[in-house]
């Protein structure tokens, strides 16, 4: 993808994004390249976002299970083998995620496509945000490295925030946080069920067995 096009697609999200949840600046390399961290990293770096702090997770949220059954009754996915599966580990078990889950959230989000952008400014094979990507300290979202090894921070910050509950963690990295506590649990949005039940069947497949599933975010 041309650099400038890369640029546009970046400043546009950050321009659309309402929700940043942590100081973002971005300064000017000396190849000409815009970069986003979340720290004044030179003099010359301009605040974009103010983070804008979000109170403690309730100590209970429960999502709905009336409607997950059905969205999950669909047969499995096949569990196909990927030019990324040996990265996928390698990072995951680095940062104390379920190599499974890591792999079903990039086939949900890209389809092992490195380069995608998402029409709301998501990018890469994780599909993160541009402000996700920066309180990350993911320097190049395309990738797969860096881009999977924010994903899997971000993973983990959910797999902490919400007590390893899968459903929540899910439902969060495609919502929002704000949405997921809001409704004090899975937010009644189809399109983030419905990625819930997709993210879990292709866990499913991927752990090699469909059972236990509803019950891994109990």
């Amino acid at each position: 993808m041309p650099r400038g096009v890369v640029e546009v697609v970046v400043a546009v999200a950050l321009g659309l994004a309402a929700s940043a949840r942590a100081d973002v600046y971005s300064f000017r390399d000396r190849k000409g390249v815009v970069v986003y961290t979340n720290v004044p990293a030179v003099p010359a770096s301009r605040l974009v976002f103010k983070e804008r702090p979000l109170p403690p997770a309730a100590p209970m949220l429960v999502p709905g299970r009336r409607w997950l059954p059905e969205l999950m009754s669909r047969p499995l996915p096949r569990a196909d083998a990927t030019v990324y599966d040996g990265l996928i580990r390698e990072i995951a078990d680095r940062h104390g995620v379920e190599y499974a889950l890591v792999k079903a959230v990039i086939k949900a989000e890209s389809d092992f496509d490195r380069t995608a952008v998402s029409r709301k400014g998501a990018l890469g094979l994780m599909q993160l945000m541009p402000q996700t990507a920066a309180f990350h300290q993911v320097r190049n979202v395309f990738l797969p490295r860096d881009n999977i090894e924010g994903g899997c921070r971000h993973l983990r910050m959910l797999l902490d925030r919400y007590g390893g509950n899968l459903p929540l963690v899910i439902a969060a990295y495609n919502a929002g946080t704000q949405r997921v506590e809001d409704a004090g649990g899975v937010p009644p949005i189809a399109e983030t069920r419905e990625y819930l039940a997709r993210v879990l069947r292709y866990r499913a497949a991927y752990l090699g067995a469909g059972s236990g599933v509803l019950a891994a975010g109990r």
